[in-house]
Order: C-alpha cells, then structure tokens, then sequence
C-alpha cells in the first residue's frame, strides 16, 4: 500500500494509524484491501485519510483514543453516528456511512468509513474568491443552517445524551466540564467556573428557551465541499451537535463576528435573530461556550500564545455579565 501519514511531533493530539491498521480496518468492515492511504490535515480532532480501495475512495476517520478525550469532546463520534438521522432535513449533503466500528478490538479507538463527497473542500475554494464574491455560499449556508435548527428534540444537550431538562442546566454542566478539562490540561478554569455561576444565577432568562433544537455545533467554511459556484454539495462533521437555543450554534456565532461584510448575506436567508436585551444577555453565555471550547482546542494544537488571549476575551464577558 502507498502510505502518506502526515509528518507529526511525537507529542502532537492527533496519532497517525499505521498501514497495517489501516489495511486490518478495510479488511474486517468492508471486505476490501487499500491500495493507498493519505491523511488529510483539515480537521484537528478526528485522525482522517482518504484510501483507495479496488472499487473507489473511502473516508476513514478515526477518533482519538479515550484517554485522551475530554468531558466536553467526549465520544463525538459516536455523537455524530447518533445524530445523522436527525439531520434527515440536509441528508442529501451528508456522506452515507458505510461501516462504524466502536468495540475498538480492531485498533482501540473509535472509527467510521464513510463515502467520498463531491466537490472540493471550502476553504480552498473560498480562499481563492474575493470576499464579495462569496455572497453565494453564505446564502447557501443560512439555508442549510435554517433547516438544521427547524429540528425539535427531546432534551438540551448532547444529541446522543445527557440530556437535561432546562437549558441552564445543560450550560451550567458544560461550564463546568470545560473547567474541569482545562484544569486537567495544566490551565486556569476559574473563569469558566465563574461563568457557571453566572448561568446559574441567570437560570430563568437562560430557560426562556424551552424547546430543544438541533445545532450542528461546526458548521462553517471548513466544513463543508463546494462547487466552482460555492454551491455547497457537501457538509461533514457534525459530532459536535447538540440541542440547545439556535443562537448558541456556531454558525450563528461565526455569521456574527463581521458584520459589514459578505458574511451578511447569511442572514437573507437564515433571518435575522432577535436583538432583545434578553436575547444579547443569552448571547454572553453562548461567547463564553465558544471561548472555552477554542480554548481546549488551541491548547491541543500548541498553540500557546492564542490559549494566553482567550483569558481576556472571556474577561469582558464576565464583566459584562457581572
């Protein structure tokens, strides 16, 4: 087999399988030899490689080991599996899985093999347009993501569970748990404990929301495949869905962060969220999610400098919560 692992520290979150693993993998689930495998570098979580097998490509993502994974990135991809049926709305943009192994007798970690997506991967095909010529793919992506948050579930959190009655218990428990993760990777989670107070004591403006809806929890450019139009026939990765207030969504959240710009054009189609006063205060807790979750994230990539700047960010947000 042509192997292409990419070249990473030895210390480095993400750990390449080996050929032989990878042969075993296609072997048991699929009845198929590879004849090469590259790993892919988009993601930072999952380990990916695209492996060609006799009768075509396949994806195979493999998780992280457990020890490795956090409360709040715990099993996602066995949240993901559970989720797909829920995302039945955009299931023609979605890869068809076609094996899931999670007894981990084959490699001790967690893996799927899904189809090939058409297209090609959004941030090469955005990155090579001039921001006004983008107005198409976030047209698009409100689209996508309205349909998304138009699904009802059973309980906030976790697609696949916990789930919780209110949505301040479900943020106040995440809160919690990011704290608890950061402290175990040797940082401070005092800020994120305080911000659990804060959703606490805000347990009647956060429970305005009673009805659980579907976020994708990931979805943006990098994301998503896209035709030379960035018509987008392709969206991947949702293991970290949940059901909570759409405003929390990450999209949502990204859609936010320029406005003036093409990114606008996400809220013709999406529709625009409410500016309520209670609504912007709801807005500090779901900044405070993403800050904590970037937090972990840059820290497991090394990047040290940018774990150091998530401090101040979240300091305005306790301020203005305060």
């Amino acid at each position: 087999m042509d192997f292409q692992p990419k070249d990473r520290p030895a210390d480095a979150f993400q750990r390449s399988l080996t050929a032989d693993q990878i042969e075993l993998v296609c072997r048991r689930m699929l009845g198929s030899s590879a004849r090469s495998a590259v790993e892919l570098g988009w993601g930072g979580y999952n380990t990916t490689y695209r492996v060609e097998l006799a009768d075509g490509p396949v994806i195979l993502r493999v998780a992280p080991e457990p020890a490795r994974q956090t409360r709040i990135e715990h099993e996602f991809m066995r949240n993901e599996y559970f989720a797909a049926p829920y995302f039945a709305p955009i299931g023609a943009l979605l890869p068809r899985t076609l094996a899931a192994d999670f007894t981990h007798q084959a490699i001790g970690r967690d893996y799927v093999l899904q189809e090939v997506l058409p297209g090609q991967p959004g941030p090469e095909m955005l990155s090579a347009r001039e921001p006004a010529a983008r107005v198409p793919y976030f047209h698009r992506l409100g689209e996508i993501t309205r349909a998304i948050h138009e699904v009802r579930g059973p309980g906030f959190g976790l697609v696949a569970g916990p789930h919780f009655e209110s949505w301040s218990e479900a943020l106040v428990s995440y809160f919690l748990d990011n704290a608890e993760d950061a402290e175990d990777a040797g940082l401070d989670g005092a800020d994120l404990r305080e911000v659990a107070a804060c959703a606490s004591r805000d347990a009647d403006l956060l429970d305005e929301i009673t009805e659980p809806r579907l976020l994708h929890g990931d979805l943006w450019h990098v994301n998503v495949m896209l035709t030379p139009e960035l018509d987008i026939v392709g969206v991947f990765d949702h293991d970290r869905s949940w059901w909570g207030d759409p405003a929390a969504d990450w999209t949502v959240h990204m859609a936010s962060a320029k406005p003036g710009t093409e990114r606008d054009a996400f809220w013709d189609t999406y529709g625009r969220p409410s500016s309520s006063p209670e609504a912007r205060r709801r807005g500090l807790y779901y900044r405070a999610r993403h800050i904590g979750a970037v937090r972990l994230e840059r820290q497991r990539l090394g990047k040290e400098g940018r774990v150091e700047e998530s401090y101040p960010e979240m300091a305005e947000v306790l301020a203005e919560l305060a």
